[in-house]
């Protein structure tokens, strides 16, 4: 009977991986630590190892795996970036991610945000909480029907995004994309570059994987093309915008609000339990306390769709991996 080492493992997990391992008649031993120096041992003897956590793997780590005789690290998510991907070449390793485990949930999240954002979910909590019941024009907002939405990425997440609000909410989508989806033509309009398609746009959502390319996409100059009073939400990848910049239109009034389900600074605090601890960053305690910002850790996807499809996607590949040398997730 084959054999695999989970790392990283949540209580909700736990249901889907016993499903999984009985199904597949797969030993599973579970590990709610990471793997890291201190745990890589713990390997030892297994044919397949998963993971979920953002921290860097140590050289060490991915040689000790070849050493093992583990041939593949399956990533219990979509992005991958921590990977150093020339190292698991080097120590031929397959690394796989899962690159839709529910869309839906994302775009459901992502919306609703939007619409906490617009409607002052926070101000009207605020006042409620003080038992102040008056209608006054602080807490005066828009229809989503009026309003403009910019997508930004119409992969799996944004095109669903798009179609919620076209034509759930009969909106004026617009959309940019290094490569256009001809089938969301049908209810968004593509523009030409990203600045045309934010620059009328009172709400702008953001969908698109970090890159080396686009690490601080969204800066000073981006924002400074939005058009004033405009909401921002991003529900994609921390890296991708400057906070700092992002901070400063927030405190100058050209931005409203933003919804931020990522941060740039998020490894090793997304998710962990900080309750007794001093944060060591100014920038993240301000968007916490800021009545202008709603943010959330990275768990937009957080339903149990999507925790069961990411243990039964990085599973499937794992024994894939053992069984053919390679998979269809496969990322390098």
């Amino acid at each position: 009977m084959k054999s695999i080492k989970l790392f990283g493992v949540r209580e909700e997990d736990i249901p889907f991986i016993n499903e999984w391992s009985e199904k597949n008649q797969v030993l599973v031993d579970l590990d709610s630590d990471i793997l890291s120096l201190e745990t890589v041992d713990r390997v030892k003897g297994f044919d397949g190892v998963s993971l979920s956590q953002q921290i860097e793997l140590d050289e060490t780590v991915y040689k000790k795996l070849h050493d093992y005789g583990i041939k593949q690290i399956a990533q219990r998510s979509a992005g991958f970036d921590s990977y150093n991907l020339e190292l698991a070449k080097q120590y031929e390793l397959v690394i796989t991610n899962v690159p839709s485990y529910s869309p839906n949930s994302i775009a459901e999240y992502t919306v609703s945000q939007a619409l906490n954002l617009i409607r002052n979910f926070n101000d009207i909590q605020n006042k409620t909480a003080t038992y102040d019941f008056r209608w006054q024009p602080s807490i005066l907002s828009r229809s989503i029907k009026d309003l403009k939405v910019a997508v930004i990425g119409t992969g799996r997440i944004g095109s669903i995004v798009g179609k919620i609000f076209a034509e759930g909410f009969g909106s004026e989508v617009v959309a940019y994309d290094i490569e256009p989806q001809i089938s969301c033509e049908a209810y968004l309009t593509y523009q030409e570059s990203m600045s045309e398609a934010i620059k009328d746009a009172d709400i702008v959502t953001v969908h698109i994987p970090a890159t080396k390319d686009n690490t601080y996409l969204f800066n000073e100059t981006v924002f400074t093309e939005m058009k004033t009073g405009a909401v921002f939400i991003n529900c994609a990848r921390g890296t991708i915008v400057d906070t700092k910049a992002l901070i400063d239109a927030l405190n100058s009034g050209k931005l409203k609000g933003a919804a931020l389900d990522t941060y740039e600074g998020e490894k090793g605090l997304f998710p962990s339990d900080q309750r007794n601890t001093q944060l060591d960053d100014a920038v993240l305690v301000e968007l916490i306390e800021r009545q202008d910002v709603i943010l959330s850790p990275h768990i937009a996807f957080y339903t149990d769709a999507a925790v069961k499809n990411l243990i039964v996607d990085a599973l499937d590949a794992t024994l894939e991996v053992i069984y053919t040398g390679d998979s269809k997730l496969r990322v390098n």
